[in-house]
């Protein structure tokens, strides 16, 4: 097998790093087995290929990272000759690109979970388990206290008198009739049935 075509072409590589002429390639059985033409034109091709690979391209550094675009080609920077810090600046670099940072709303977990979320002021004054721990007791007695205050101002103030400045205008009796079923009652309805008592 070291002379198959994994040998030969390990053997050429080898050869091109070290600066060595390259040998003419054999020609292989297939080609001599072709009629005289077609032969000839494959080998002319093969002599117009460049006989020397072409030199390797250095890998991108650092200074290269920084001259990134967001149009620029990135594949170069995820080869696997790239050092990793220069592998992680190019990718940092890339999705910095306001375009990869578009949130969908599909991902579980995008919420903040770490910004309190507090139950509602009117919601937990409703709570049993806020009554029982006495939370709102020290504003209940105020509030109480403060309805106790207007009361005793509005009671205060029913004591005193008002002075209207019109007199109250009287009211005239209404007329007598001599028949007294004939005159309207101001309870039309007739008297309900008296409730009695309950069974208990």
């Amino acid at each position: 097998m070291a002379d198959g075509f994994l040998g030969r072409w390990s053997r050429r590589k080898l050869d091109a790093k070290e600066g060595k002429p390259q040998e003419a390639e054999p020609a292989p059985p297939a080609l001599a087995a072709m009629d005289e033409p077609a032969a000839e034109a494959i080998a002319q091709r093969a002599e117009e290929m460049p006989a020397e690979l072409p030199a390797e391209v250095p890998a991108p550094t650092l200074e290269d990272v920084r001259a990134l675009t967001a149009e620029s080609d990135f594949s170069r920077f995820v080869a696997r000759d790239v050092a990793p810090d220069v592998k992680n600046a190019a990718m940092k670099k890339l999705f910095a690109d306001p375009r990869y940072n578009v949130m969908d709303g599909l991902d579980v977990y995008i919420d903040d979970y770490s910004r309190p979320d507090p139950i509602p002021h009117a919601l937990l004054r409703q709570l049993a388990s806020a009554k029982f721990l006495g939370l709102f007791d020290q504003e209940e007695r105020e509030e109480e206290e403060a309805a106790r205050r207007a009361r005793d101002v509005a009671d205060n103030l029913k004591g005193q008198s008002v002075a209207h400045s019109d007199p109250v205008p009287a009211v005239p009796e209404p007329p007598h009739h001599a028949d007294p079923d004939l005159r309207l009652q101001q309870d039309h309805a007739a008297p309900g049935e008296d409730p009695g008592r309950g069974t208990g």
